[in-house]
């Protein structure tokens, strides 16, 4: 069980209502929409201040808060699901925010190290896709006019525009940090 941090609440990965784990709870950081049925919760692991934008779990799923969403759901429509969740004492404040869009715009040669996966790992359904990325930086000139996504090959990371980024700053969003890529 993960230890409060500064009195910080931690989620679990989200629930079905029957409290059992989701066949693919991955699916929410994939950057492709979700295919999900039937009302969804997310346990607290371990109790405290509640903030506004959450990774949950070991996916690290981001579950934020309705003020969140909102932003989001006017800022960056084509690029966003939101899913309701319940939150023991927080009915209808949270969703699930899951970027429905993949950009292959990883820039290797301006990223501080890029890993491979290799013949000698023995992961065939790996081969030649990235094993790790350190320092991370993409390419603008691949992403469009698309302000919400997951890196392809590395989905891990969540990237926002600068005017997201902005406006989650002036509505005090507890719990997001930023890191220019």
């Amino acid at each position: 069980m993960p230890a409060m941090l500064d009195g910080i609440w931690s989620l679990n990965e989200p629930l079905d209502k029957q409290g059992q784990e989701l066949e693919n709870w991955r699916e929410f950081t994939s950057g492709r929409p979700a295919r999900v049925s039937g009302p969804l919760w997310i346990p607290i692991d371990e109790p405290g201040r509640r903030l506004d934008y959450n990774a949950a779990g070991a996916g690290m799923t981001p579950i934020v808060h309705v003020k969140v969403a909102t932003i989001f759901a006017e800022l960056a429509p084509n690029d966003v699901q939101l899913i309701p969740v319940d939150i023991k004492g927080y009915l209808d404040e949270y969703l699930i925010l899951v970027a429905i869009r993949l950009v292959r715009c990883i820039d290797d040669e301006a990223s501080e190290e890029v890993m491979y996966w290799k013949p000698e790992d023995e992961r065939p359904e790996k081969l030649g896709k990235y094993r790790s990325v350190y320092g991370m930086r993409i390419d603008p000139s691949k992403v469009g006019d698309v302000k919400v996504f997951r890196t392809w090959g590395w989905t891990g990371v969540l990237i926002v525009s600068e005017d997201i980024k902005t406006a989650m700053e002036r509505a005090s969003v507890t719990g997001a940090e930023f890191e220019a890529v």
